[in-house]
């Protein structure tokens, strides 16, 4: 299922995972930055931790929002030097859903 959120929701309310206009400067050695606005993932997920007495003394389940279904992009940066590909290759968010992070598709940041 897709959910849409209007842009009239007050995002630091919103509780899941939706897909959402991003915009993001790509940037590549050798080439000039382009302004690229896509769909992207965001939401929040139901995540928690538990302590448990053997180890690794504590059992995690960490979901982020991320790509359930989405297609490739690609955009032609500006003022690339003769040797460099002009080729910027980027997601674009079809659908959404809570999961384990994988970094194939997805920033991953632990704590």
């Amino acid at each position: 299922a897709v959910l849409c959120v209007n842009v009239t929701t007050v995002l630091q309310g919103f509780r899941g995972c939706a897909v959402r206009e991003f915009s993001f400067v790509a940037h590549k050695p050798g080439c000039k930055g382009l302004r690229i606005t896509t769909e992207a993932c965001w939401g929040r997920c139901h995540t928690w931790e538990k302590p448990v007495p053997e180890p690794p003394y504590i059992h995690r389940h960490h979901r982020v929002c991320t790509y359930n279904r989405s297609r490739h992009m690609t955009a032609r940066l500006p003022g690339c030097q003769p040797d460099v590909s002009p080729l910027y290759h980027y997601p674009v968010a079809l659908e959404c859903h809570c999961d384990v992070c994988s970094t194939q598709d997805t920033e991953c940041e632990t704590f």
